[in-house]
């Protein structure tokens, strides 16, 4: 499969909309074990995103996965505008200055995602955060490619991981980040960034699927 640069942005406007969709659950879950934020934090840089695409329309895969990156980075507080910001920076720098990516070439934009949330926030597996979504997922296209899966097939396991690791974090007790502060309290609750994460994954299945 080819990924044109429209079907990239597609991406982030799905991920945008199921922010939309999803932000009162993720401002709820939130409220357990964090600020109370996420969701209105990643409504508001989401919708940035889109206002810096459309302000800014980009003729290549790094510039608009920079683009998108950038927004994050300056509108979401706390500590998902970083690490979402950094996922799409790291992308970028991957996919380079092309105008079309292969499966593999996709697979690669989010491993280098992946790696970029793990230097900026030093997540571990089991510390109930958006990495415990995330990477199951990154891996499951991996292994659906290398199968000879087609990118639609291996996003479809993608989604499948994601949301297993998302409802994983339940019984997590929380090592990163605010929820930490809870200690066992915060046993028992979604994690809201794995929440969000296993979303991006979601839009990226309906954008290529």
């Amino acid at each position: 499969m080819t990924i044109t640069v429209t079907q990239l942005s597609s991406w982030v406007r799905i991920y945008a909309e199921l922010i939309n969709e999803h932000t009162e659950e993720l401002t709820q879950l939130d409220s357990a074990i964090g600020d109370a934020d996420h969701g209105t934090n990643m409504q508001r840089g989401t919708a940035a995103v889109l206002a810096a695409i459309d302000a800014n329309p980009a003729d290549d895969a790094a510039a608009l996965l920079k683009t998108a990156g950038m927004a994050l980075v300056s509108k979401v507080g706390g500590a998902s505008g970083p690490l979402y910001g950094t996922f799409f920076i790291r992308a970028a720098a991957s996919a380079g200055a092309v105008t079309e990516l292969s499966s593999h070439d996709f697979a690669k934009l989010l491993h280098a995602g992946l790696e970029g949330v793990v230097a900026r926030g030093k997540p571990e597996p089991g510390d109930k955060t958006m990495f415990d979504a995330l990477a199951p997922a990154v891996e499951a296209v991996d292994d659906a490619l290398d199968d000879g899966a087609s990118l639609s097939d291996a996003l479809a396991a993608a989604v499948t991981a994601a949301n297993a690791g998302r409802d994983a974090t339940i019984p997590m007790l929380a090592r990163k980040g605010r929820a930490s502060y809870l200690g066992e309290r915060s046993v028992g609750h979604q994690d809201p960034g794995a929440t969000s994460a296993a979303l991006l994954i979601t839009a990226a299945a309906r954008a290529f699927g």
